[in-house]
């Protein structure tokens, strides 16, 4: 199930599937969108790794698995260390069921991002130049969300974004400006953005965080999250990344 919500909230360009799996190609930005989901065992996975591997080369970007607790083959993760891919990006899946929320007053809800947007959300998260930028707005651009701003006296403060699948929301793209962090804007926005969902038809919301992250995971931990899964990557340490490939959340 998770697989699927986040491919559907932080679509890919293009994908090819494998013999079940599913190698996503976005001209390597973040790693969530040029990685393989390895949704169904492949009839042969060495073919299937050999194939894939050539994708990526033919792309000039690096292998990378996301491997959760779904993966296929059972036992894929091994398989991959085995093969020399590098362990990386430990991340925590968390899901609420929503209830009434309260806060978010001022955030100012779109249905697509606004340059401000963009500029603070890429100058906080992103990684790579204006070409890499455009990519990532096409990502963002692959299906219906609601974009949150917090703006103070110099500007956009703080940003986020809520994927729209179904009766389920996607927290993404959460970025507040380093001179006002720690003064509630994250929470401001997370507020706003639920609320908005709640307008919108979904009743329960979903998130990635760093696992190490542990402010981010306050912050969730106050709003009712709790951990559904978790998953990494794995990738091929035989290819130098691209420039734009950077860990997520």
């Amino acid at each position: 199930m998770f697989d699927d919500l986040m491919r559907a909230g932080w679509p890919a360009l293009d994908e090819v599937e494998v013999g079940g799996w599913v190698a996503r190609f976005s001209g390597g930005v973040t790693q969530r969108a040029n990685a393989v989901v390895p949704a169904v065992a492949p009839p042969d996975v060495e073919a299937a790794l050999r194939q894939v591997e050539a994708l990526y080369a033919a792309r000039g970007l690096p292998v990378i698995f996301q491997l959760g607790p779904s993966a296929q083959p059972t036992g894929l993760d091994e398989v991959l260390a085995a093969r020399g891919y590098e362990f990386g990006s430990p991340t925590s899946v968390q899901t609420v069921t929503l209830g009434r929320l309260d806060g978010g007053a001022g955030v100012e809800i779109a249905d697509a991002p606004s340059e401000e947007w963009l500029d603070l959300w890429w100058r906080v998260d992103g990684r790579g130049d204006r070409s890499a930028m455009d990519v990532a707005v096409k990502i963002l651009a692959g299906g219906p969300a609601l974009y949150a701003s917090l703006r103070d006296a110099g500007g956009v403060a703080a940003v986020g974004r809520l994927a729209l699948v179904g009766e389920w929301g996607g927290i993404y793209c959460m970025a507040v400006r380093e001179d006002v962090r720690r003064r509630g804007h994250g929470a401001a926005v997370l507020s706003g953005l639920l609320r908005a969902g709640q307008e919108r038809g979904i009743t329960r919301a979903w998130l990635h965080v760093r696992a190490e992250n542990t402010a981010a995971l306050s912050l969730y931990e106050r709003f009712g999250f709790t951990e559904a899964s978790r998953y990494h990557y794995r990738s091929h340490r035989g290819q130098e990344p691209v420039e734009h490939v950077h860990p997520e959340p």
